[in-house]
C-alpha cells in the first residue's frame, strides 16, 4: 500500500488538490453533508488503503478492459450529474413559442448559476433521463420518490428580472396523463368533463401520475410579470401596473394575409416563415370561411388567396411591400373558458386578459371567491396547504380564515410568439421553486425543414449567446 507522498504520481497529486478544493467549495456553498466524501477522496488520491485499482490486476484481458470502461463511465456519470445539477444543462427548443429569438431545433446551454441552482428534490434517478425511462428500458418512471428533499436554492449570480428568458419546470405538470400530456391535466379535465372520465379511459389517456417539482417537464418563456406586479393585456398589449410594457424585439402575432396569387414557399421561408407555420383557407371554401372569420373582400367579387401565419413587425412590413399582398389582418380571439383560472368565469381571452395580481412572498390577499379561484393552486399545489370551502367560509389547514399570506415569489411567463404560446395565460403562475436557470448560448441549431446537405445546420446561430440573439444582433 502506498503511504508516502513521494510515491504518489504528480498527476494524481494535483488532481487530488483540485478535488479537495472543489469539495471545500461545495461544503461552503451547499452543505456540510459533502464532508462525507472527504475520507473517500483522501484515500483515492493519497492514502490508498482501499485498492482502487484492483481490476487492473485481473488476468482476463477482456474482463480487465470491461472494468476499465465501467470505471470511466461511472466517473463520467458522477461528474455529469454534479455539473447538470449545479452548473449547467443542455436543452433543445421543441416549440415555436419564442420564435424568432429561440428557434425550434436550437440546442441551448442553460446556466443554473444565473439564478442559483436548486438542490434536487429526487436525487436518486436513472442517468441522463429526466422523468421517464428510455423506451428500450421499458419506459416508466426514471426516478425514486425516496429520499425526497424540500426546496432549497443555493446562491447564484443574480435573480430573475423582468423580460429575462427563463427555463422552468412546468407548474401544471404536477399531474400528467401519460398518453396525453398536452393539454395540461387541468385543462384536459375541463375539456372532457372531469377526472372520472379520464380515469375511465386509460387506453386513451394513459395512467394519471404525479411528478415532483424537479421532474416536471421543462419550459422556456419570457418573464413578463414580476412578484407584486399587476398584469393586464388589452388588445394584445401587455400592461404592468397600469403602464404599457415594452415589447420584445421579436414579438409575433398571427395574421390573415390576403393575396391576389399564391405566394412562393421559398419566398415565405426567406422572410422567416417556417413550413409548419404556413396554413390558410382552401380556395374552394374561401368565401364561406372568410365570412365566418369576418374578413373583407379585396375586390368586389373575391377574397383572393387567404394565408394564415405568425409575423413580427419586420416580417409584416416586408410582406406589405409585396405587390401580391392586398390586406394583412391580425387574428382575433374571443374564445373564453380555457384561460387561467380555468374554473372561474372571467370572460378573459388570449388577447384581453386580467388584471391579475402576481403573488409576492409575504404579501397578503383577501380570500374572495375570485381570489380563491386564482390562487387556489398556489395555496394547495405549490405551498402545500389544504384549502376547503364550507358554508361560504374558507378553511386553510383546517382553520377558518379570510386572508392568506404567500410563502413564495411567483412569476408570469409568456412566449414572444403570443398567439402560439401555451403560457401563464392558460396555466397560471410559475413559483420560484420551479425556476431552473437562464439560457445563455446556442451550441447547435438544426432546421427541421431542411436536409443535412441543404442547410439543416444553421451555422450562423452556432455558439451565439442568447442575449445577442434576443437583441437581434
Amino acid at each position: 500500500m502506498e503511504r508516502s507522498f513521494k510515491n504518489i504520481p504528480l498527476r494524481r497529486l494535483l488532481w487530488g488538490v483540485v478535488a479537495l478544493l472543489t469539495l471545500l467549495i461545495m461544503v461552503i456553498w451547499d452543505s456540510a453533508w459533502w464532508l462525507l466524501a472527504l475520507p473517500l477522496l483522501i484515500d483515492f488520491y493519497y492514502t490508498r488503503f482501499i485498492d482502487w485499482d484492483w481490476y487492473k490486476k485481473l488476468k482476463n484481458k477482456k474482463l480487465r478492459t470491461a472494468m476499465t470502461w465501467v470505471n470511466d463511465i461511472i466517473f463520467c456519470l458522477i461528474a455529469f450529474y454534479i455539473l447538470t445539477v449545479y452548473v449547467f444543462q443542455n436543452f433543445v427548443i421543441p416549440t415555436s413559442s419564442l420564435e424568432k429569438t429561440m428557434l425550434v431545433g436550437d440546442y441551448v446551454v442553460v446556466s443554473k448559476l444565473s439564478f442559483g441552482p436548486r438542490t434536487p428534490n429526487t436525487p436518486l434517478a436513472f442517468p441522463l433521463a429526466h422523468n421517464t425511462m428510455p423506451k428500450w428500458l421499458g419506459g416508466g418512471k426514471s426516478y425514486s420518490d425516496v429520499p425526497h428533499w424540500g426546496y432549497r436554492r443555493l446562491k447564484g449570480f443574480g435573480q430573475v428580472k423582468s423580460h429575462d428568458l427563463v427555463v422552468f419546470n412546468f407548474p401544471a405538470g404536477d399531474t400528467v396523463c401519460t398518453l396525453m400530456p398536452n393539454p395540461d391535466y387541468y385543462t384536459l379535465c375541463k375539456m372532457v368533463g372531469g377526472k372520472s372520465i379520464i380515469e375511465a379511459q386509460p387506453e386513451k389517456f394513459g395512467k394519471i401520475v404525479y411528478r415532483p417539482v424537479d421532474r416536471r417537464d421543462h419550459y422556456v418563456k419570457r418573464c413578463i410579470g414580476m412578484p407584486g406586479d399587476v398584469l393586464q393585456i388589452k388588445n394584445n398589449q401587455v400592461f404592468i401596473n397600469g403602464k404599457p410594457d415594452s415589447n420584445p424585439k421579436h414579438l409575433q402575432f398571427n395574421y390573415w394575409v390576403q393575396t391576389t396569387q399564391m405566394l412562393n414557399p421559398d419566398y415565405l421561408k426567406e422572410i422567416g416563415i417556417s413550413n409548419d407555420d404556413v396554413s390558410g383557407i382552401d380556395p374552394t371554401a374561401v368565401t364561406e370561411e372568410a365570412e365566418r372569420l369576418g374578413l373583407q373582400k379585396i375586390s368586389p367579387d373575391s377574397y383572393g388567396y387567404v394565408y394564415h401565419f405568425p409575423l413580427t413587425n419586420e416580417m409584416k412590413q416586408e410582406l406589405s411591400h409585396n405587390s401580391a399582398v392586398k390586406r394583412i389582418t391580425i387574428e382575433r380571439d374571443n374564445t373564453t373558458g380555457y384561460m387561467y383560472p380555468i374554473d372561474y368565469p372571467t370572460n378573459w381571452t388570449r388577447d384581453n386578459y386580467g388584471p391579475i395580481y402576481i403573488p409576492k412572498r409575504g404579501s397578503t390577499i383577501e380570500l374572495t371567491p375570485f381570489n380563491v379561484a386564482v390562487y387556489d393552486r398556489c395555496i394547495k399545489n405549490y405551498e402545500g396547504h389544504s384549502l376547503q370551502i364550507k358554508d361560504g367560509k374558507v378553511y386553510i389547514d383546517g382553520k377558518e380564515t379570510k386572508k392568506y399570506t404567500f410563502g413564495m415569489n411567483y412569476y408570469f411567463m409568456m412566449g414572444d410568439n403570443r398567439h402560439n404560446s401555451a403560457d401563464s395565460r392558460y396555466w397560471g403562475f410559475v413559483p420560484e421553486d420551479h425556476i431552473v436557470g437562464k439560457p445563455v448560448f446556442v451550441w447547435m441549431s438544426l432546421d427541421k425543414d431542411k436536409g443535412l446537405f441543404s442547410g439543416k445546420i444553421r451555422w450562423s446561430r452556432l455558439f451565439r449567446t442568447v442575449s445577442t440573439l434576443d437583441n437581434g444582433k
